[in-house]
């Protein structure tokens, strides 16, 4: 797999959320973290970290959010995309995790005067 190559303004934003008991992720992690790489300029997704097991569950859920505006859409949208496409046990803790570094961004925005 080739280095990916990201821009020097691309910031990284991670949280974590704790994972349902019955998912075959919880036997091996407790928590789901999400992360987001975000052009701060243009609030762009333009890659995703997952800790999920499965690679599909990665990439589908890397379709689903990058390119996703966080400057200019509403979280709404996009964990609604999340709640209506995917369906694994899981969905619960990765909406949750994103809803923690989205927060995450909008924060590191305001305390560098960039909002």
């Amino acid at each position: 797999m080739g280095k990916v190559k990201y821009s020097d303004e691309v910031v990284y934003f991670i949280s974590y959320s704790k994972l349902p008991n019955n998912t075959p992720a919880s036997h091996a992690l407790e928590h789901v973290g999400c992360g987001l790489f975000i052009e701060p300029s243009t609030g762009v997704v333009v890659d995703i970290s997952c800790t999920l097991l499965t690679q599909e569950t990665r990439s589908f859920l890397k379709y689903l959010i990058v390119g996703f505006n966080l400057d200019e859409e509403p979280l709404e949208k996009l964990l609604n995309k999340i709640k209506t496409r995917y369906f694994g046990l899981a969905q619960k803790a990765i909406c949750t995790s994103l809803k923690e570094t989205h927060g995450k961004y909008k924060d590191w925005k305001k305390q560098n005067n960039l909002i």
